[in-house]
C-alpha cells in the first residue's frame, strides 16, 4: 500500500530528536561554539556542563540544597540509576498508566524483584488511585504521560512528612509545567523531550533525603558501573 506524502508541513521545521521543536529563533549558527570532538573531561567542557546545570537550576527553581547530575542514557538511564541505587530498604508503590510507567513496574517487580513492591496500574488515559500511596513506602510514578498527556493533578497527594522517597519521571512535564520540588526526592528527565534538544543525556535531581539514602544504603544486587 502506497503511503501518501503529507501536504502540510510544520510552520517551524526545526525538529531534532523531538518530540518538541527547537525554541523560537533557533538557528544552526548557534552550534558554532559547540564543543565538537572535545572530551567531557576537558576543562572547557566541564565549565560548559556546569553552566548548563546552573541554568537548569535557575529556570526550574530547583532548591539550593538539591543536587543536579547529568547521566548517559537519556531519562531511562537517569531513572534506572535511581531505582537500582536507592530502592530496596522500604516497600515501594509503583503507579503506572502508560508505557514508561509500566517500564518502571517491570524494573521494580521483575528485575529488582523488590520485596513489598505494589503496583497500581490504570488503563490508558486514566489515572490510578493515588490515595493508595503509603507515606511509609517509596513511591515511583511519572508526572505526565508522554503519549496520552494524562498527568497527576498536583502534588497534594504526597505528604510533606513522608518517610519514603518519591521518585518522579518528569520527562514530559519539566520545563512545561511547574513542579513542587518539596514533594519530589528524585526527579529525572531527558533534554530532548521538552527542550527539543538532541538525545542521549538524562538529568537526575535529588533532594537532601535522597542524598542521605545514597550515602547510607548499599543495594544487595550488583549495580552497573554506568549507574
Amino acid at each position: 500500500m502506497a503511503i501518501a506524502k503529507p501536504q502540510t508541513k510544520p510552520n517551524n521545521p526545526n525538529f531534532s530528536s523531538g518530540p518538541t521543536r527547537k525554541f523560537e529563533g533557533w538557528d544552526i549558527s548557534m552550534l558554532s561554539n559547540a564543543l565538537f570532538g572535545r572530551s567531557h573531561r576537558s576543562s572547557i567542557a566541564k565549565k560548559r556542563i556546569q553552566l548548563v546545570i546552573e541554568k537548569m537550576r535557575s529556570i526550574l527553581k530547583v532548591p539550593d540544597d538539591y543536587r543536579i547530575g547529568i547521566l548517559p542514557g537519556s531519562d531511562t538511564g537517569a531513572f534506572e540509576a535511581a531505582m537500582w541505587g536507592m530502592l530496596g530498604p522500604r516497600p515501594v508503590d509503583v503507579f503506572a498508566w502508560e508505557n514508561f510507567g509500566l517500564n518502571w513496574v517491570k524494573d521494580a517487580l521483575d528485575q529488582l524483584k523488590l520485596e513489598g513492591a505494589n503496583k497500581y496500574v490504570a488503563d490508558y488515559g486514566q489515572l490510578p488511585d493515588l490515595s493508595q500511596a503509603n507515606p511509609e513506602h517509596d513511591t515511583v510514578f511519572t508526572w505526565n504521560g508522554t503519549t496520552s498527556g494524562v498527568k497527576v493533578p498536583n502534588g497534594d497527594w504526597i505528604l510533606d512528612d513522608r518517610q519514603g522517597l518519591t521518585m518522579c519521571d518528569a520527562t514530559s512535564a519539566v520545563f512545561a509545567m511547574d513542579l513542587p520540588w518539596e514533594k519530589l526526592d528524585v526527579t529525572t528527565f531527558s533534554w530532548q523531550k521538552v527542550l527539543g534538544g538532541e538525545a542521549q543525556h538524562g538529568v537526575l535531581i535529588v533532594s537532601p533525603r535522597a542524598i542521605e539514602r545514597l550515602n547510607s544504603y548499599s543495594p544487595k544486587w550488583p549495580v552497573p558501573i554506568l549507574f
